[in-house]
C-alpha cells in the first residue's frame, strides 16, 4: 500500500522528515518496506530558468534554424540555436541551461551540453511544453508570461510537487490503516507516546447541502445481510473533464492514473478515508431505480475491462430497473460509468459483506482497490461521511449541483464492541508493569473509550473502524505497539523450570520414526490440508456429507479439508514424475478431517509412498522396484522400533487398493497398506505402480504407551537353521504356516521366513511351492541335531495334517 508523505500532512503536521516518520510507522506495526521519491514533473524542472529573447536572427548555415541571444538572469546573456517556428525576439521562454537533465517519453534521461550546431555554438536549449513534461504540445517553444523576471526558476512558477511515498506492507488485520486518514491516526498515537501532542485534522463536510431536489434515484436492497448499509446521492450539471493538478498529483504519487474529475474524486476519497465509492452515469440508470440484489446463475455481465463474465447466484449486483450495472464492491460495468458526455451522476457509498465480496472477487479473479478494502472490512459508520466528502469534492471541481437528499439505508445499526481489560493480563502478556495512566493515555490516543475503571481493570468501547479488535488480547496488542516493543526492558535474571515430559510425547515418537525413515532413504513432505472435493469421486469411502467445507475458499481446488492422506501424496509423486524423478520414497505426518453427525473429527496419520526403483542404478547392484513386500518390511521395522508386537493381519478393506493388508492391535486398526488401484493413478497422471501405507498415528501412539520395555541378554549359544520345501494348495497363506509353526514350537523357534515361492511347470494344478526357513535357538545350551530333528518332525506333522502339505 502506497502512502504519500505530503498527503499525510493534510491530516497531521508531521514534525519529522519522511525517513524518521517511516521509522515510527514501522514501530507502530505499519512496516515501511521502502520510501520512494515522487515529482509531479520528472526531474523537478531543475536547471530550467526563465529566459528573455533579446534577438532572433536566421542561422547563417541552416534555413530552419534561428540564432538567438537570451538573457537568463543576473545580466548573463547566452547564444542558443533554436529550430522552433514560433521563436521571436522579446519573448519570455523556458531555458534549459548547461548541465540540466531532461527526460524523453520513455523516461530516459539526457543532459544539456554546450555544443555546435551547423558551426554555431549553442549554450542551452529553449524548451517546448512536452520537453519539460508540462503538456503535450511540441510544435513550438513554450511562450511564458511577459511579466516574468529572467533567471526565475521555472519550478517556482509551475509549483512542481516533490513528495516522498511510503510502501507499507499492510497486514490483513489492519483494515483501519488502508487510507491516509487511518495512517495519520496511528501517527498521532505514536507521537503522543513520544510526548508530542499533534492535532488530527479531519476533512470537514459541514458545508454539505442540497442545492435542489430535481433528480431522485429510488434505492432498494433485497438482502440486508449482503449490504447492511447503502447510501446514495445525485449530482447534476456536472462537467466531466480533467482534474485539477493538485488532485492529479495526489493520485500519481501513489501510482494511480488520473481519469477524469468525477472518477478521480472517488479514488481520492477512497485513498483518503478508506471508503470505496462508485459513480454511475445517472442518465443511464433505467427507471431511476437502483436495486441491490443477486441475479440468476449464468447471467452474462460485461465489466469495465470489456470481459464478459458469467455471474454466480451469490454475486451481489447493483442493478437498475432493467439490467445489472456493477458487481457490488468489486468492479463496475462497461455501460454505466462516467464519460465526457455525463452531466448527471449517481454517487454510491456502501458497506458490503466482506465474505460476500471476497468470494465474488476470487470467483471472477478480480482484485481492485475497492474489493481489497471491502474484503477486509471498512468502517460502516463512515459510509455517509465519505459520501458527503466525495459529493462536495465533485461539486467543487466539476461545477455540479447536489440534486437529492442522501438516501441512507442502514438496516440494523452495528453497536461498538465492548471489551473488559484486566491489568493483570496486560502486565502478563507485555511482560512489564505499565502505569494505569499510561494505559489510559494510549487507549485515548487510539480512540478506544474507557467506560469504567475498577481495581482489576477497565471496561472499554472499541471504535467501529477497528474491526480487528474483538478480544482482550487484541487490545493489549494495540497498547504494546503504541507503547513500543523497543521500550520493553529485559530482566537481569533468566528463570527456567524443568518440565516433566513423557517419553511417549507425540513429537518425540514422531521424530524417532522420521529419523528411521530418513535413514531408509525416505524424504519427508508437508502437504496442504486443503484439497478439492473432486477426489471424493475416486473412492466410495470419501463421502460428500463427511467433508469439512471452507466458508471462504481461496479456489475450488482448495475448497475442502482432506479426508485422506492419499491424494496429497499422489500429487507430489505426479509432480516429481513429470520432472523426470520417477524413483520416489516419501512420508508425511498430517491430519485428516471429517464432519460426522456426532461432530467434527481430526485424526493424525503417517503416510508412506513408494514408487519406482528402491536402489539407485549401478553396475554392481541389481535394480529392483520398491514392491509390496519391501513396504511391508519398512512397516515391520517401524513397529519393531516402537516395540509393538503380536499384530493381527487380514486383507485391507479399503477400495483404494487393488491388493493390500491391514495390521491391527488389540483395539483398533493401526495401518493399511497395499498397491494403489490403476484407475486412481490414471486420474493423477501416474503410469507406474505406487505402494501406499496409511498409519492411524493416534492409535499407534496409544499402543506404544501400552508396551513395556523388556531387556534380554545376547544369547551365548549358536542358532540352527532348517528349511522345508512345502507343496501346498494355492489357497494356503504364509500367515497360516507361520501361525502353526509358532504354536507348535513356542520356546526354541526364534524366526520363520518365506524365502522362495514357485508356481507353474512341473507342479500339479492348483498347487504352489513355498520354501520356508526355521531358526531355532536355546538360551542355555547348544542344540543337538536330535533335538532339532524332533522339532522339525513336529512341524512337518502339523503342516501335513492341517494344511495337507507335502515335502518336495
Amino acid at each position: 500500500m502506497k502512502i504519500s508523505y505530503n498527503w499525510l500532512q493534510q491530516f497531521i503536521k508531521l514534525p519529522e522528515n519522511a525517513e524518521k516518520t517511516g521509522e515510527l510507522l514501522t514501530d507502530l506495526g505499519l512496516e515501511v518496506e521502502g520510501i520512494t521519491s515522487f515529482q509531479s514533473v520528472k526531474g523537478g524542472l531543475n536547471g530550467i530558468v526563465v529566459g528573455h529573447v533579446l534577438s532572433c536572427e536566421a542561422h547563417p548555415n541552416a534555413d530552419r534554424l534561428q540564432l538567438t541571444k537570451v538573457n537568463i538572469g543576473n545580466g548573463e546573456e547566452v547564444q542558443i540555436v533554436c529550430g522552433a517556428p514560433n521563436i521571436d525576439a522579446g519573448q519570455k521562454v523556458p531555458v534549459a541551461t548547461i548541465g540540466t537533465v531532461l527526460y524523453d517519453e520513455k523516461g530516459e534521461s539526457w543532459e544539456i551540453k554546450k555544443g555546435k550546431i551547423r558551426g554555431e555554438v549553442s549554450y542551452g536549449m529553449i524548451c517546448s511544453e512536452k520537453e519539460l513534461g508540462l503538456g503535450e504540445s511540441h510544435e513550438g517553444i513554450m511562450v511564458m508570461d511577459n511579466e516574468l523576471v529572467p533567471g526565475t526558476p521555472v519550478a517556482e512558477i509551475f509549483e512542481v510537487e516533490n513528495d516522498e511515498v511510503f510502501e507499507i506492507g499492510l497486514t490483513p488485520n489492519r483494515a483501519d490503516a488502508m487510507s491516509h486518514w487511518g495512517v495519520a491516526r496511528d501517527l498521532k498515537a505514536g507521537y503522543q507516546q513520544l510526548g508530542k501532542n499533534l492535532e488530527l485534522i479531519t476533512p470537514s463536510v459541514s458545508s454539505f447541502h442540497v442545492d435542489n431536489r430535481s433528480l431522485k434515484i429510488q434505492i432498494k436492497v433485497d438482502d440486508s445481510n449482503l449490504a447492511p448499509r447503502y447510501c446514495g446521492v445525485t449530482l447534476s450539471k456536472v462537467k466531466v473533464g480533467e482534474s485539477p493538478k493538485w488532485l492529479q498529483n495526489r493520485l500519481k504519487a501513489i501510482g494511480l492514473t488520473p481519469k477524469n474529475n468525477v472518477v478521480d474524486a472517488t479514488n481520492f476519497v477512497m485513498h483518503e478515508l478508506g471508503q470505496p465509492l462508485h459513480a454511475f452515469d445517472a442518465g443511464k440508470i433505467a427507471g431511476n431505480e437502483i436495486n441491490v440484489k443477486t441475479l440468476k446463475a449464468g447471467t452474462k455481465f460485461t465489466t469495465l475491462d470489456e470481459v464478459e463474465r458469467e455471474l454466480h447466484e451469490e454475486d451481489l449486483m447493483i442493478c437498475d430497473a432493467e439490467k445489472p450495472l456493477c458487481i457490488a464492491g468489486v468492479f463496475g460495468g462497461i455501460g454505466s460509468g462516467v464519460t465526457e458526455a455525463t452531466t448527471q451522476v449517481f454517487l454510491e457509498s456502501a458497506y458490503f459483506n466482506p465474505v460476500s465480496v471476497r468470494k465474488t472477487a476470487k470467483r471472477h479473479a478480480i482484485n481492485t482497490d475497492a474489493s481489497f478494502r471491502f474484503e477486509r472490512g471498512i468502517d460502516i459508520n463512515s459510509v455517509e461521511y465519505a459520501l458527503k466528502r466525495a459529493a462536495l469534492l465533485i461539486s467543487e471541481i466539476s461545477g455540479g449541483e447536489i440534486t437529492s437528499d442522501i438516501d441512507d439505508l442502514y438496516f440494523k445499526k452495528i453497536e461498538d464492541f465492548q471489551v473488559f481489560l484486566t491489568f493483570e493480563k496486560v502486565n502478563k502478556l507485555i511482560g512489564e508493569n505499565l502505569e494505569e495512566e499510561t494505559i489510559k493515555s494510549i487507549l485515548a490516543s487510539l480512540d478506544i473509550r474507557v467506560n469504567n475503571v475498577t481495581e482489576t481493570g477497565m471496561g472499554l468501547t472499541i471504535p467501529s473502524f477497528r474491526v480487528d479488535v474483538q478480544r482482550e488480547s487484541d487490545v493489549i496488542e494495540e497498547i504494546l505497539r503504541v507503547y513500543g516493543y523497543n521500550n520493553i526492558k529485559f530482566g537481569d535474571k533468566l528463570s527456567l523450570s524443568v518440565a516433566n515430559s513423557s517419553k511417549f510425547e507425540d513429537y518425540k515418537i514422531q521424530n524417532l520414526i522420521a529419523g528411521q525413515l530418513i535413514g531408509q532413504g525416505f524424504y519427508e513432505t508437508m502437504a496442504n490440508s486443503l484439497t478439492t472435493a473432486n477426489y471424493n469421486k475416486l473412492s466410495e469411502e470419501l463421502k460428500d456429507e463427511y467433508q469439512v467445507e471452507m466458508l471462504n475458499p481461496l479456489s475450488q481446488d482448495l475448497s475442502v479439508l482432506r479426508q485422506t492422506m492419499l491424494f496429497s501424496g499422489l500429487e507430489a509423486i505426479s509432480y516429481n514424475i513429470n520432472r523426470k524423478r520417477s524413483n520416489i520414497r516419501i512420508f508425511e505426518f498430517g491430519k485428516t478431517y471429517h464432519s460426522y453427525v456426532s461432530g467434527r473429527e481430526e485424526n493424525k496419520h503417517l503416510s508412506l509412498f513408494i514408487t519406482g526403483e528402491k536402489t539407485a542404478e549401478s553396475w554392481n547392484a541389481a535394480a529392483g522396484n520398491g514392491n509390496f513386500f519391501y513396504l511391508k518390511g519398512v512397516i515391520n521395522s517401524i513397529f519393531e522400533k516402537l516395540g509393538i508386537k503380536d499384530l493381527k493381519v487380514k486383507s485391507a478393506k479399503s477400495d483404494i487398493f487393488s491388493e493390500g493388508l491391514q495390521l491391527s492391535g488389540k483395539k483398533a486398526k493401526l495401518v493399511e497398506f497395499g498397491v494403489v488401484k490403476k484407475s486412481i493413478l490414471k486420474k493423477m497422471d501416474i503410469d507406474q505402480e505406487v505402494i501406499y501405507a496409511d498409519f492411524n498415528w493416534d492409535e499407534v501412539i496409544e499402543m506404544t504407551k501400552e508396551q513395556k520395555t523388556s531387556f534380554t541378554s545376547i544369547p551365548k549359544y549358536p542358532s540352527v537353521r532348517r528349511d522345508f520345501a512345502l507343496l501346498l494348495d494355492e489357497t494356503v497363506t504364509y500367515e497360516e504356516i507361520e501361525l502353526i509353526a509358532r504354536q507348535t514350537e513356542k520356546k526354541m523357534l526364534t524366526s520363520v521366513n518365506l524365502f522362495d515361492v514357485y508356481q507353474g511347470k512341473n507342479l500339479p494344478e492348483g498347487k504352489k511351492s513355498y520354501a520356508v526357513s526355521f531358526v531355532f535357538q536355546d538360551e542355555h545350551k547348544t542344540l543337538t541335531d536330535k533335538q532339532v530333528d524332533k522339532m522339525m518332525n513336529k512341524l512337518q506333522h502339523r503342516f501335513e495334517k492341517e494344511l495337507k502339505a507335502e515335502l518336495r
